[in-house]
């Protein structure tokens, strides 16, 4: 199917044309995704998570451009977004890793997440909402800016703000 008919379908939603995408391109972009070392995803749910962004995005899709590399340039967005991710979360080794056994001092995990809870009520709706999506869901700034339709920098400074507001509480 020619470039732009193919762009002009999956704009319109049109799941038969989604269904022949998904048959042409899954097995080629779970090779690409082989190519990571993805420590809580398989290949598969990548590319999965891939053509559900297509379908949610398809209004983006540009008729002007080939499909097949705006489809590998999801892909490969994802793949960073997602590595990026994994390398934000720090494993524990539970051989190295002890609890104290009674510690007064330290506040418990319960109570450290009310306090984060009333501080994050006292937040104007949208830093709340952007900085749950940064901080707590992992959100990127370009993905938090696509949500919201907010510029980057607008979402820089709403996650200063929120930082500042709870670090001085």
């Amino acid at each position: 199917m020619e470039n732009s008919k193919l762009v002009k379908k999956l704009r319109q939603g049109d799941q038969k044309a989604y269904k022949e995408v998904y048959m042409a391109y899954f097995d080629r972009l779970v090779q690409v995704a082989k190519k990571f070392d993805f420590k809580f995803l398989t290949p598969q749910d990548l590319v999965q998570e891939t053509f559900l962004h297509l379908y949610k995005q398809r209004d983006l899709l540009k008729e002007d451009v080939l499909f097949d590399k705006q489809l590998f340039v999801i892909c490969k967005n994802l793949i960073i977004n997602h590595l990026n991710r994994e390398n934000k979360v720090i494993p524990l080794d539970p051989h190295k890793f002890s609890l104290p056994e009674e510690e007064t001092t330290q506040p418990d995990f319960e109570t450290q997440r009310n306090r984060l809870n009333h501080l994050l009520e006292q937040l104007p709706e949208q830093q709340r909402k952007i900085f749950t999506l940064h901080k707590l869901d992992n959100y990127s700034y370009r993905e938090i800016a696509e949500i919201t339709n907010l510029s980057e920098k607008t979402i820089a400074n709403h996650i200063y703000l929120a930082t500042k507001f709870i670090k001085n509480s």
